[in-house]
C-alpha cells in the first residue's frame, strides 16, 4: 500500500525537527530567517527551470526542495514561538476556500477571468477590513523579476479597464517610446536616456501581454537562445584553431550568421537577432 501524503509530510516535519536539533546538522542548526531567503529564491526559479526543461522527475526534486524551505521557514517559525506548519497550513486552507466561494459557497462565476475577478475583490475586502488602504496594484512584491513585475501590474490595471483595445494600441506606444529614447540618446542626458529605456521596456511588456505572451518568459527563452548560438560560435572558432578572445567582430559576426543559418527552420534572408 501506498503512503499517504499526510503520513510523509508528517515524516518531513520530523526530518526537519531532527536536523534543527542539538545533534542535527550543523549547517542547518545555524541558519535563520534572514540567511534561508536567497535559497528560497532559488529553490523557486530551479523549479520554474524544472517545469520548461523537464523531465518530470527533475520537476518533482525540485518542487520537494521549495517545499522544503517552506517547512524549514515553518520550524525556525516555531522555534522562535511565533508560528508553526499547522498555522501556515490553517491560513492556507482558510483563505483557499474563502476566496473560492463559487466552489466551497454556492456562488457561481461564469468563467476564469470572472473567477480572478471575484478572487481580487475577496483579497480587497480582506485588506480593507483589517484596516488597510489597499491600492489596485497593491499585492506585488518589489522584489519580483522587473519584466514580471511589470507585466503583473500592467494585468491588475487592465482588470479595472485601464488598458488598450488591443495590442494595436501597445505597438504604437512602443513605437512611440522607441522615438522618445532615440531623442533622448541624442541629447546625451543619461539619466533621461535611462527613464525612457525604461518607458520602451514597459511598453514592450505591456506588447507582450496583449499578444497573451509572457514578457519574463520571452525574454528567458531569447537569452538562452544568445547563450546556445554563443556556445555554437565558440566551438566553431575553436575548431577552426581560433578563440574568440582574439577573433574580430567580423569574424565573430561571419560565424554567428553562419550559426543561425543552420538552425532547423530558419528561411534564408530572415532577420533575427
Amino acid at each position: 500500500m501506498s503512503e499517504s501524503a499526510g503520513a510523509l509530510f508528517d515524516d518531513l516535519l520530523s526530518i526537519m525537527a531532527r536536523l534543527r536539533s542539538e545533534g542535527g546538522c550543523p549547517w542547518d542548526r545555524e541558519q535563520t530567517r534572514e540567511s534561508l531567503k536567497p535559497y528560497l529564491i532559488e529553490e523557486a526559479y530551479e523549479a520554474v527551470e524544472a517545469i520548461d526543461d523537464g523531465p518530470v522527475e527533475h520537476l518533482v526534486e525540485e518542487l520537494g526542495d521549495v517545499l522544503f524551505q517552506v517547512v524549514f521557514h515553518a520550524r525556525v517559525g516555531e522555534e522562535r514561538g511565533e508560528f508553526g506548519m499547522p498555522d501556515v497550513l490553517r491560513a492556507l486552507n482558510a483563505k483557499m476556500v474563502r476566496r473560492h466561494p463559487h466552489v466551497f459557497a454556492g456562488a457561481s462565476v461564469g468563467d476564469a477571468r470572472e473567477a480572478l475577478a471575484q478572487w481580487e475583490r475577496i483579497k480587497g475586502s480582506e485588506k480593507k477590513a483589517g484596516g488597510e488602504t489597499r491600492s489596485v496594484l497593491d499585492g506585488l512584491a518589489r522584489t519580483l523579476p522587473a519584466l514580471l513585475r511589470a507585466q503583473r501590474l500592467q494585468v491588475k490595471a487592465a482588470r479595472v479597464g485601464f488598458d488598450w483595445p488591443d495590442w494595436r494600441g501597445a505597438w504604437a506606444k512602443t513605437r512611440e517610446e522607441s522615438g522618445e529614447l532615440e531623442a533622448a540618446l541624442a541629447g546625451g542626458d543619461r539619466e533621461r536616456i535611462r527613464e525612457e529605456l525604461g518607458d520602451l521596456l514597459f511598453a514592450v511588456v505591456n506588447l507582450a501581454r496583449l499578444l497573451d505572451l509572457d514578457a519574463e518568459d520571452s525574454m528567458r527563452q531569447a537569452t538562452e537562445k544568445f547563450t546556445r548560438r554563443f556556445g555554437e560560435m565558440e566551438a566553431e572558432m575553436k575548431a577552426a584553431g581560433r578563440a574568440v578572445e582574439e577573433a574580430t567582430l567580423e569574424e565573430m559576426d561571419r560565424v554567428w550568421e553562419s550559426v543561425k543559418a543552420r538552425e532547423p527552420g530558419r528561411t534564408a534572408g530572415a532577420e533575427q537577432p
